[in-house]
Formats: C-alpha cells, structure tokens, sequence
C-alpha cells in the first residue's frame, strides 16, 4: 500500500529545537518544485536494513524541497493509473525486481517511462536486474561486488561539472560510503553523461567477502553516479545509498535531490 509519511515528518520537525536540524537541509537549497515521488524498496534479493531509514530520510529531505514522496512495498500500487500520478519512481535499494514484478506490472512501468516518466535508482537498484532486459539494458551494468564503508576520492567528470547533482564541489572531493564494483563501464553508453567516478588507488575496492568470491574492481574507469536519457524517459543513478550516513551530508543532500529533480524534468526555482 502506498503511504505518504509527511505527517510524520512534520512531528518530527516539530521536535528539532529552534528547526536548527530543518534548515541544515537548505545549505544547498535548490528548489521549491511540486514534484511527486513514488518510493518503492521490495527486494527480491538481499534486503539492506537500513532500507526503512532511508525512506524515512528520503521523505524528510523531499518535503524540505517541496518533493512529496510516498512509499510503497507493495507491486500492485504500480499500476499505470497510480503511476500517471507521479514525476519520478524512486528505487531504493530496490533489487531483483523480475521476483517482485509480473510481466504485465513490468510491461507497465516501461511504458510509464517511456511516456515519459523518470527512474531514479539508489545503490542496490543495480543488483541482479538481468532477468529485467529492459531495465537492465537502460541501467547498463549489474552489480559484481563492493567495497567497506571507506572514505575515498570523487572525482566530476569534465562534461558535467554544471550539473546540479554535483556542482559546487570542485574536480574532486573526498567521501565517505561503500562503493559498488558494476560488471562493466557505461562509459560511452548511448545517452549516458557519467557525473562521479570513484578512484579506486584512494581506498581497498573489494572488501574481503568478495575477494574470496571472486570480486573484481572496476580500474580507472569507475563511474558511481550517472544520468540518461533513454527510450523516452530519464534515468538517474548513484552508488550512495547503501546507509543513511552515505546520504546525510550537504552533498548527498545536494546529489538526491538535484536527481530526482533532473529525472522530472524540473528545474530549480
């Protein structure tokens, strides 16, 4: 069942002293946009634990932009009725969707999307979509294997240097999150503008797990946040996401709203 938690987080803010913690999400501040934002976090794999956090953090963070997101675990609520309604379907940490979707439900977000809409996906949304050709052909790669919770260099791509979801932050920074080694580069991809690469010489890339499984880094091609324009919707996708600490910074603030915002073909304001 689709649920909008704005009530919630109004209590919520209600309770941070003096709104210092709601104005903390306004160092970026880059719209007041009516946007709508289906969330959607079934998994059909693996389940990240902080999946309810993130959701909870992602309606915080949208309603202090002026983005509604509701949330959903529920595959029916995607229906090309309910779907109309929405800018942009969210995927957090959303994985093996061919196990929580039919044919026909799957059928519908392609259309949706291809109306128009705009997918974004957050960190595990890339895990094991292969048996979903059409989203995992507009997403590119799957996932091989990731690193620990490390801090490591970010470096912009040239070309995108004025893109909202990561201007302002030099040719390179430092950050802190675990970082996903996908099967291949979509660098070059039709349509593809990469935004981040990570370099893999400033941390370990494959945590210990996954080096005795065979885990391999990606090389100095190691893109973590890219966009598309592809069969006529928009896609949007980053690497953080796996925690809510990954994303609870001015530049993850910055980077998931500035992505939903371009996946809805909207503006700052």
């Amino acid at each position: 069942m689709i649920r909008s938690l704005l009530a919630t987080v109004l209590v919520g803010h209600l309770l941070l002293a003096g709104g210092h913690a709601q104005n903390r999400y306004r160092e970026h501040t880059p719209s007041k946009a009516e946007v709508r934002v289906l969330c959607f976090s079934a998994t059909g794999w693996y389940r990240h634990p902080d999946i309810p956090a993130i959701n909870y953090w992602l309606v915080k963070t949208g309603a202090a932009y002026g983005i509604q997101i509701d949330v959903s675990e529920t595959a029916k609520d995607l229906s090309a009725k309910r779907l109309a309604d929405y800018d942009v379907l969210l995927l957090n940490n959303a994985n093996t969707l061919d196990k929580v979707f039919d044919e026909k439900q799957r059928k519908i977000i392609e259309d949706w999307f291809a109306a128009g809409g705009g997918i974004v996906g957050v960190h595990a949304a890339l895990v094991h979509q292969q048996d979903w050709p059409w989203l995992h052909e507009l997403a590119g790669c799957d996932f091989d294997s990731d690193s620990d919770f490390l801090e490591a260099r970010v470096v912009v791509d040239p070309k995108a240097k004025e893109h909202p979801a990561v201007k302002g932050h030099g040719d390179s920074f430092v950050y802190k999150a675990d970082w996903t080694n996908h099967t291949k580069s979509v660098t070059g991809l039709e349509g593809v503008q990469v935004l981040l690469r990570v370099d893999e010489t400033s941390y370990e890339p494959v945590r210990k797990y996954f080096q005795e499984r065979g885990g391999k880094a990606m090389g100095e091609d190691h893109p973590i946040a890219w966009i598309r324009e592809f069969g006529g919707g928009r896609f949007f996708y980053t690497e953080l996401g796996h925690d809510v600490p990954s994303l609870e910074t001015a530049f993850g603030r910055q980077h998931i709203v500035e992505g939903i915002l371009w996946a809805a073909k909207k503006k700052a304001r």
